[in-house]
């Protein structure tokens, strides 16, 4: 569970770094939820 948590917080600084503008916004919300969804299903990353 400390792990999850951690994940998420490291998550979350990258994408509040990030983003720069509305439409960069979605892009880094859609990329953050893609990679938890990779990661949940344990689906390699093709990025």
């Amino acid at each position: 569970m400390k792990r999850i948590i951690v994940v998420v917080m490291l998550l979350s600084f990258g994408f509040l770094a990030g983003c720069e503008t509305i439409k960069g916004i979605g892009r880094d919300i859609e990329n953050t939820g893609t990679n938890i969804q990779k990661t949940v299903t344990g689906r390699p990353s093709q990025s």
